[in-house]
């Protein structure tokens, strides 16, 4: 310590030390800038006399007469160090003149009259304007300032504080040392009380002409005479617990009434905090609740008074934490059932101190603020009140609910008192809410003690709404924390949830269903308040608990069997709410949950058909009709605002039911043991029957929607025969038997639906709404269709007939006899009518068909020659070749005859 001191005096003293040698050296550089200024000065003065000596000297002269101004630099820095100025020779003028003249370019002696040169010899050469001074840097500013405080203003009053600082720290430790300043300790408390009451008066008479200082001082010197009685008790036991106490409340009382006659906000903050966090310090550990209550009551008291005459929004909730947090503390610790008689009032005290305390700060507040409420309190103190409240009856069902509908009463009577006056509108619009969020959790609260997650989540949704309305972010965020901690809690308490016996009306479902509405009802705030990004959010939020609840109480009560004919019906009642809703308030989210729910049906219907064979058996008629009739609804609500989400959602209606009944129409091919043909038969005739109805009867289709859907025919026709071509295609490589009847070429299931299918196929090619690029290539790809079929049907023909396994067709030798016997009719076919008909085009394709088969002979049935088939088939083409190329030859090019004619 002592070291220390020394170096403080040290330092202190080195720098006026310091300053003196700078000021000294500043001093010598001063007079040296003034001997220079003199010299600048005394140069200017002598150029107008020498400027006409100047004018007859040549450049030469100028810069011989410069370097001889001084002999040398030591010699002219000795002159000007000295202050005084050499005599100049007019060479040395005239170099000077020279070094700051420009030299202009050589002119013809014009004729100048005597009274003209004697003008221009009086009037001095212009010199050019030094550039602007350089300002300081931030070094020399430091200097400078330090030079300022040194040597203007009181300096010994300066310097000698600084020394006596010093001195005086040298003193105390003396002192300290020497043991000069020992007293009893009661003499050191009343010291520091008694400086402490005086810095208090002080600032009493300083509160008009000083107000912050006086403020500080005041708040300041309580804070020290708590400090003190504090002290006194806990750290040297000068005073007994209830001394302390009082005191404690009498400085408390004191700053309370300060800060209310001075409207000092930051002394009764001071005051509460003081207040409250008195019993703690003083605590001594006897656990009596009644006795803290009771204090706290008085405190409350007091914050309630304030808030009569003053909106200090922040003391309301200094009290209002102060008070919560520590009951909440306590009951966690130390609250026994045994307790109840003797909590109860203060809880109800509290909780109305804390409602009717919002009332007055919207009293309080002025005009220009519009309709600002307090939402803390507003919403905090039911959620905090009602949850202490659970924990004081155990979680005891009725009881709570009885609460519950005792809290909707109040906030009813409140929102009817309040909401008719321009100035307590919102605040009663608020209390309305909570007595409806009350009134409606009082249901599961009857069937289920479990209420801290729907308490949540409905005060989550009121804030948000609060926040919107005020335009604030604080309650919007606070809504949205409340909702996700209503989730989780709903979440953690599900292990307690899967007892529950009845359907629907249990505690689970309802408190889901309440943070799926809390949701909801938080997204059409935000859609009113033009919102749409949050509104989407809380939509998609709530929309997944409502799912989430239906489907998870679906699964605890269904038997297995019928989970899929509840979860479509739950989906169409879904879908249509969402339809209602988005005919009122038109959002595309709405209209996206009725698309959602169309497309959900097709999985299900593959549940069904999994579960008892299709969908239809069990509860699925009745799935099926309320989808049917909720489906037609949810279209018509759709129309005319809906949108494209709408035309998705009928687009979807009509791919659903071509599914569903094709998985019935193979549930009755399997059931009654029909071959595969009809099975395949079965499966494509609803796609078959609704790609008719596209073509022929449009507008049955179109229907809800009308004219607005017209714009889809395309993409639903090309759906259709999209998906029948891929089911084409595979049934051509199926054997397609067609028990309990007999194979019958062209007259079986099978190529009857194919038939069927090409024909719809070239009608829809034919039309107008089939897209251009397959219009232009209809012909081949009809051409080819035809081919694959014929292909498809000769060896059908072998497999029946030969017959020969469908797994080992393509190697026996008779199927492709078969086959280059079929091919080479169609090329010759192809040959004859191109030749006959003029078109070049088709006669190729026979000739390409023909080079094909003539592929085919040499790679794969060269290896039949051993046998007569074989034989006859080369031989039958050759022929066929032949004849065909002389009485078919290639019809001419289209260019021929230009050609001829001009040749």
């Amino acid at each position: 310590m002592e070291a220390l001191i020394v170096l403080v005096v040290v330092a202190v003293l080195a720098v006026p030390i310091l300053m003196i040698v700078m000021l000294v050296a500043l001093a010598g550089v001063r007079r040296r800038v003034a001997a220079l200024e003199l010299q600048l000065a005394h140069l200017h003065g002598a150029v107008p006399q020498a400027a006409h000596a100047a004018t007859r000297f040549d450049a030469a002269d100028y810069v011989d007469d410069t370097d001889a101004g001084f002999e040398n630099d030591g010699e002219r820095d000795a002159r000007f160090a000295d202050g005084g100025v050499a005599e100049e020779r007019p060479s040395a003028v005239a170099a000077f003149v020279a070094s700051v003249a420009p030299t202009p370019p050589p002119l013809p002696p014009p004729f100048i009259a005597p009274t003209a040169m004697a003008n221009a010899a009086a009037d001095p050469v212009a010199a050019p304007l030094p550039p602007a001074p350089r300002g300081p840097d931030p070094i020399e500013r430091l200097l400078a300032g330090t030079k300022r405080w040194f040597t203007e203003g009181n300096v010994p009053v300066k310097i000698g504080m600084l020394v006596l600082l010093a001195g005086v720290a040298a003193l105390l430790k003396y002192a300290g040392d020497q043991g000069w300043l020992r007293m009893p300790i009661q003499l050191r408390y009343a010291g520091i009380a008694a400086t402490a009451l005086a810095g208090l008066g002080f600032g009493w008479r300083q509160r008009e002409r000083k107000r912050s200082f006086a403020l500080a001082l005041q708040g300041g010197a309580i804070g020290v005479l708590l400090l003190t009685v504090f002290a006194a008790f806990k750290l040297s036991g000068l005073i007994p617990a209830s001394a302390a106490f009082a005191l404690s409340i009498v400085l408390v009382a004191s700053m309370c009434v300060l800060a209310v006659v001075q409207e000092s906000r930051t002394l009764a903050v001071l005051a509460t905090l003081a207040g409250f966090l008195a019993p703690i310090w003083l605590s001594t550990g006897s656990g009596n609740h009644v006795g803290l209550f009771s204090y706290y009551a008085v405190l409350n008291a007091a914050v309630f008074a304030i808030a009569w005459y003053r909106p200090w929004r922040v003391l309301n909730l200094l009290g209002f934490g102060f008070t919560f947090g520590i009951g909440t503390l306590w009951g966690v610790l130390q609250y026994q059932p045994a307790k109840f008689a003797s909590t109860e009032p203060f809880l109800l005290l509290f909780f109305a101190f804390y409602l009717l305390i919002p009332i007055l700060y919207a009293r309080r507040q002025p005009a220009t603020r519009g309709n600002l409420i307090d939402g803390s309190l507003v919403f905090g103190t039911p959620l905090v009140a009602f949850s202490l409240q659970a924990g004081l009856l155990r979680g005891e069902g009725l009881p709570l609910a009885l609460c519950a509908l005792g809290l909707a009463a109040v906030y009813a009577l409140l929102a009817a008192a309040l909401i008719r006056r321009e100035r307590f509108a919102v605040l009663g619009q608020a209390y309305a809410l909570l007595a409806v969020g009350f009134a409606t959790l009082a249901v599961p609260l009857a069937l289920s003690a479990r209420a801290t997650a729907s308490i949540f989540a409905l005060e989550g949704a009121a804030l948000a709404w609060l926040g919107l309305r005020q335009q604030r972010w604080l309650p919007q965020f606070t809504g949205a924390g409340l909702q996700l901690a209503a989730a989780i809690g709903f979440v953690l308490g599900l292990d307690m949830a899967w007892h529950d016996a009845q359907a629907v009306a249990n505690a689970t479902f309802m408190s889901g269903a309440l943070l799926a509405l809390a949701g909801l009802a938080s997204a059409w705030s935000y859609r009113r308040a033009g919102a749409d990004t949050p509104a989407l959010a809380y939509y998609l939020w709530g929309l997944a608990w409502w799912c989430g609840i239906g489907i998870a109480e679906i699964e605890r009560f269904v038997a297995a069997a019928a989970q899929a004919d509840l979860l479509l019906a739950f989906v169409a009642l879904s879908g249509w709410l969402a339809a209602e809703a988005q005919r009122r308030w038109p959002a595309r989210a709405l209209a996206a949950t009725t698309l959602g729910g169309l497309l959900l049906a097709l999985p299900l219907a593959v549940l069904q058909a999994d579960a008892h064979g299709q969908p239809f058996a069990g509860h699925g008629a009745w799935a099926w009709t309320l989808f049917a009739v909720l489906g037609v609804r949810s279209l018509i609500c759709l129309r005319g605002s809906g949108g494209w989400v709408a035309r998705a959602a009928q687009f979807a209606w009509w791919l659903v039911w071509p599914s569903v009944l094709s998985l019935l129409g193979l549930w009755l091919a399997q059931r009654f043991a029909l071959a595969e043909g009809w099975q395949w038969a079965l499966l494509l005739a609803p796609w078959l029957a609704a790609a008719a109805l596209s073509l022929l009867r449009w507008p049955w289709l179109a229907a809800p929607l009308g004219a607005d859907f017209d714009r889809c025919r395309t993409a639903l026709q090309g759906s259709y025969f999209g998906l029948l071509g891929l089911a084409w295609l595979w049934t051509l490589c199926v054997p397609g038997a067609s028990a309990p009847l007999p194979w019958v070429p062209l007259l079986n299931p099978l190529e009857l639906s194919q038939l069927l299918a090409v024909a719809l196929a070239a009608r829809w090619l034919w039309s107008a709404t089939a897209p251009a690029l397959l219009r232009a290539q209809r012909l081949q790809l009809l051409a080819a269709a035809g081919f694959l079929w014929v292909t498809s049907v000769t060896l059908h023909a072998v497999h029946y007939w030969a017959p020969v396994p469908w797994a080992s067709l393509l190697s026996a030798g008779v199927a492709q006899t078969s086959l280059t016997v079929v091919w080479s009719v169609l090329g010759v076919l192809g040959w004859v009518l191109g030749s006959r008909r003029g078109q070049r085009g088709l006669w190729l394709a026979g000739a390409l068909l023909m080079a094909v088969v003539l592929g085919k002979l040499l790679l794969v049935d060269r290896g039949n020659l051993g046998n007569v088939a074989g034989i006859a088939s080369f031989i039958a083409y050759g022929l066929l070749c032949t004849v065909v190329g002389y009485f078919a030859p290639a019809p001419p090019r289209a260019t021929e005859p230009a050609e001829e004619a001009h040749p």
